[in-house]
């Protein structure tokens, strides 16, 4: 198995950062405006990028101390049975979030174009949590035709 792993800083309090990925608005804010859902543990998040499809995350783990955690269980082949994690802690201003979407069963293309999309969409939320802005699809920054 393969992970994908990010870590970022952004300067805010835990409890934001925690909303932006706990949330189905908080995620609308910085991954996908097509974003719906329950903020419930066994809960599901729908995910949604247009023509390019999108992904279907059941809701594992909810923890306002600083855990979330997600398991892909609709979308691409590659991603099914992948869990996505977040784990945040507060260092004085700043608040730092380590990211893992974990489990791939071997390194394809996908994967590499998904860890640098996961990286532009962190940033996203670094944007959405600082200034209240983020550049969630169908704005963020493409990085080939159609991503």
């Amino acid at each position: 198995m393969v992970d994908i792993v990010h870590q970022v800083g952004v300067v805010a309090p835990l409890a934001d950062v925690y909303r932006a990925v706990a949330t189905p608005e908080g995620v609308a804010g910085w991954w996908s405006v097509d974003t719906t859902g329950k903020s419930e543990v066994g809960g599901q998040l729908a995910v949604h990028f247009g023509e390019d499809g999108g992904f279907d995350l059941e809701i594992l783990e909810l923890d306002p101390a600083g855990r979330v955690r997600w398991r892909v269980v609709g979308g691409p082949e590659e991603w099914i049975g992948t869990e996505i994690s977040w784990r945040l802690d507060q260092r004085g201003r700043y608040t730092i979030v380590d990211f893992a979407h974990a489990a791939w069963r071997e390194p394809t293309e996908l994967m590499h174009e998904c860890s640098t999309k996961w990286a532009i969409f962190l940033m996203s939320l670094k944007e959405l949590v600082e200034t209240g802005r983020g550049r969630p699809a169908p704005d963020d920054v493409q990085i080939s035709d159609g991503h």
